[in-house]
């Protein structure tokens, strides 16, 4: 315990301004007015589409979308400073030196943010201030610096509201429901689909509707954003890393699938009272739990030895034909 009091005391004692070298100081100083002259532009200067409910700011713009199925967002940038956190060492140990190619990176983004601004379009300008984030490092301190900003810079693109992705709302309903009710009837429940609802008339009847909020437009957003941040953290090359990302898709599907295949089983065997009630308002978290744990097994998948998985299974059967 006194280790960890004395540890605390150095680091606080670190930060004291008095304490810093020169260098140091200067360059605290170089980025404090780096982050006033990013605030002054993009909040004081980042939205021309909703001035009346915020302002000119960006910042205030993306508070405001960040409600409803876009919430999540409200993470995003927190997970990319944790991001930034794990990889503080090799930051600070890379080489640092000018590199001229992150010129053309920083002035495409001042475009972008310029673009934004005059079109009306807040979405243009987040992402020139993405850009920006990942290109002042880049040409003051060089790729070597930069590489490792990749990830946690491109992360924050997912916090971009894109109201274009409401659109797949309603195929996503009705693939839900139809494969949904192929399931059901499968399993021996019969239901019958017809759109997006679902409903019977033998025994417990009752009558389900797949809502716009029920698309599964929600869940797949969020698996998008954490199964990014995990495929990061758990792949060690960029090919598994892309491939686990994909897979967010089918692993978002499947478990809104499963959602409601439990919502009409509910309403089968104990009434549509109770399946609508509270099963239906509480079932997305079991639901979110079977997200993950498809994602972890799929994890486990892409780093499996299939080579000692193969000679065991085969010892495996080997063994018990033998006995």
């Amino acid at each position: 315990m006194q280790e960890l009091i004395q540890r605390w005391q150095d680091w606080r004692a670190g930060l004291r301004w008095t304490r810093l070298s020169p260098a140091a100081q200067r360059e605290i100083g170089f980025w404090s007015v780096v982050a006033g002259l990013l605030f002054f532009l993009f909040h004081l200067h980042g939205n021309s589409q909703e001035v009346a409910t915020c302002r000119h700011s960006v910042f205030l713009w993306l508070r405001s979308r960040w409600v409803g199925d876009y919430a999540y967002g409200l993470f995003l940038p927190l997970a990319s400073l944790f991001a930034l956190w794990m990889r503080r060492k090799e930051i600070a140990t890379a080489p640092k030196r000018a590199d001229g190619r992150g010129a053309p990176v920083v002035v495409f983004a001042l475009a972008l943010h310029w673009i934004g601004v005059l079109g009306q379009q807040p979405r243009i300008s987040v992402a020139g201030l993405i850009l920006l984030l990942w290109g002042l490092p880049f040409l003051i301190y060089g790729y070597g610096v930069a590489r490792w900003l990749l990830f946690p810079c491109g992360y924050l693109f997912l916090s971009i509201p894109l109201n274009f992705i409401d659109s797949m709302t309603a195929p996503l309903r009705l693939f839900a429901t139809a494969v949904s009710a192929g399931l059901l009837n499968g399993f021996g429940l019969e239901v019958q689909r017809t759109g997006a609802g679902l409903f019977s008339g033998a025994g417990n009847a009752f009558a389900f509707n797949v809502a716009p909020e029920c698309s599964g437009l929600r869940s797949l957003l969020a698996m998008t954003a954490l199964m990014a941040f995990y495929a990061w953290y758990s792949q060690k090359t960029l090919a598994k890393k892309w491939i686990l990302f994909l897979f967010c898709i089918p692993v978002a599907v499947i478990a809104n699938i499963c959602r409601i295949i439990l919502v009409v089983a509910v309403a089968a065997f104990f009434g549509q009272d109770t399946a609508m009630g509270l099963w239906h308002d509480y079932s997305g978290y079991p639901i979110f739990l079977i997200s993950i744990l498809l994602m972890l097994a799929l994890d486990r998948l892409l780093n499996m030895d299939y080579r000692i998985a193969w000679t065991t299974l085969k010892n495996l059967f080997l063994g018990r034909a033998s006995s």
